[in-house]
């Protein structure tokens, strides 16, 4: 799952599409690619920036699911449409496919989002601290920003537990390889000590400051920026340890795939029923928040159920919208930013009516 700034969800192209399966291919314990054939009146539809993401809408026992998944093409082929899955427990989307999906299956997909980028900075030092399935988004901006500009420097602090549990170990060595003298790549394991294996332990406070000098980010030069995606605790950790460091906030991107390490927080407001308008697809429609809804999406969806949304913890920010009337209350998210929120956006997902009547425009 994905949230934060510098990756507030923009709208993909609104609509389902089905796309066939060209290949299923294992790149690390329980994690698999999935490299997706899209076809020719298709292409412009799934042209992705690196950093983007694309939702996959699949039904298991009669309950329908959405996950997102980063763009994350091949360094030979970077139009290619491939995701890489990983099974993090029984049941679900991820463990079809780690386990049942093959070649020629059909999934249904809606087209790419997210507003995770790199920075316009010619002849600047990107530094990329990934963990586990963060690498995804990362690599893909490693591979565009060293392609695209020959002046830059890109550094990969990448957090596993073991390195058996590195993703896409190939597609980090091929761009070692190419790259050599502009790319360096640092693995840190938590689980692995050995005494001719990679740094041991964890990114942490105390640690960031060593790798971010192993890899000269310490060095005067052009300007640095820092791109993080991983689980809450590190990207959390990350963004805390480089404020200390020195590292200008407005210079630091982050990307969330899960939350499930932070505490649990309320899903939002005390609840109220009201009344709801929503702009979708050129259109308004009417209907009641009753008091059982845990969020104002819940309501949204009973009406309008092409609305987009996947995470619905605040994480993607898929589900964006405008509140052009009324007031809502929004619990902890991790996808607006400050500017955002003054905008006047909100994540229905997290979101309860705080007044009786709320408006909100999904198409802004």
């Amino acid at each position: 799952m994905r949230g934060a700034h510098g990756a507030h969800g923009a709208h993909g192209v609104a609509g389902w599409h089905r796309l066939q399966v060209a290949s299923v291919r294992r790149v690390g314990d329980d994690a698999v690619s999935l490299t997706l054939d899209v076809p020719e009146p298709l292409a412009d539809t799934f042209a992705h920036r690196p950093g983007q993401h694309v939702t996959i809408r699949h039904t298991l026992a009669g309950r329908e699911l959405r996950r997102s998944y980063s763009v994350c093409p091949p360094p030979d082929d970077p139009g290619r449409l491939r995701l890489v899955v990983k099974r993090l427990g029984p049941g679900g989307f991820a463990e079809y496919a780690t386990n049942g999906l093959t070649a020629g299956d059909v999934l249904e997909v809606a087209g790419p989002a997210g507003d995770f980028h790199l920075a316009d900075a010619p002849g600047g030092h990107h530094v990329l601290i990934a963990g586990g399935s963060g690498i995804t988004p990362l690599l893909s901006m490693a591979e565009a920003a060293l392609r695209q500009d020959p002046t830059c420097r890109v550094s990969l602090l990448y957090a596993n537990r073991t390195m058996g549990s590195v993703l896409l170990a190939d597609d980090v060595a091929t761009l070692e390889r190419r790259y050599g003298d502009r790319f360096s790549v640092v693995h840190v394991l938590s689980r692995e000590p050995a005494p001719t294996a990679p740094p041991v332990g964890r990114i942490d406070q105390e640690r960031l400051p060593e790798l971010l000098a192993m890899v000269g980010a310490d060095r005067p030069a052009a300007h640095r920026y820092f791109y993080l995606c991983g689980p809450w605790g590190l990207v959390e950790t990350a963004r805390k340890a480089l404020a200390d460091w020195g590292a200008d906030e407005d210079d630091v991107r982050f990307e969330l795939f899960s939350a499930g390490d932070r505490e649990e927080q309320p899903a939002a407001a005390p609840g109220r029923s009201g009344r709801i308008t929503v702009y979708f697809d050129g259109e308004a429609t009417d209907l009641t928040m009753e008091p059982e809804d845990e969020s104002v999406l819940d309501a949204v969806l009973r009406a309008q159920p092409d609305v987009p949304y996947s995470c619905r913890d605040g994480l993607c920010g898929v589900c964006r919208a405008r509140v052009v009337s009324g007031e809502v209350v929004l619990a902890r998210q991790y996808a607006l930013t400050e500017k955002d929120l003054a905008r006047g956006y909100t994540l229905p997902c997290r979101a309860r009516p705080a007044t009786p009547e709320i408006a909100l425009d999904f198409d802004a």
